[in-house]
C-alpha cells in the first residue's frame, strides 16, 4: 500500500484532512477541512496501478468527448442534491455511468493508442 508519511503531513499542513475510513483500499483520500462552496478532494494512488490508470482514462476520455463530460457534470449536480447527506449513496449512484463510460473509453483508448499523459497534480 501507499506510505502516508511521505505526503500526508504536507497536505494536512495546508488544510487537508486525511480520511481514515476510505472504503477503497487501493487509494488514500484527503479532503479540505472547511469547504463552504467548491469542494476539493485529493486521491493518492500508486503510480502505474490500475487504480491510477482508471480515473486518468476516464478524465482523458471526457476531455476529448465534452458532451460526455457535460452529461457527467449534470448527473453529479443532481446526485449531490439527492444524496446531500449520504456520500456513499452519491458515489454508488454515479457508478453505473462511470462503468458504462469506461467501456466506451476503453475502446476509444485502443483505437487511438492512448497513453496516460502527465499528471494534473
Amino acid at each position: 500500500l501507499l506510505r502516508r508519511d511521505t505526503y500526508r503531513p504536507h497536505l494536512e499542513a495546508i488544510g487537508f484532512q486525511y480520511r481514515e475510513k476510505n472504503p477503497d483500499l487501493l487509494e488514500r483520500y484527503l479532503k479540505e477541512h472547511n469547504a463552504n462552496e467548491e469542494r476539493i478532494h485529493i486521491h493518492v494512488r500508486r503510480s502505474g496501478s490500475f487504480s491510477e490508470q482508471f480515473p486518468i482514462l476516464f478524465r482523458d476520455y471526457m476531455r476529448c468527448h465534452t458532451e460526455v463530460g457535460a452529461e457527467y457534470a449534470e448527473l453529479k449536480r443532481g446526485l449531490a442534491k439527492q444524496y446531500a447527506t449520504d456520500p456513499l449513496g452519491y458515489t454508488e449512484a454515479k457508478s453505473g455511468f462511470i462503468w458504462r463510460t469506461m467501456q466506451v473509453a476503453d475502446l476509444w483508448a485502443q483505437e487511438i493508442g492512448w497513453n496516460p499523459g502527465a499528471s494534473d497534480a
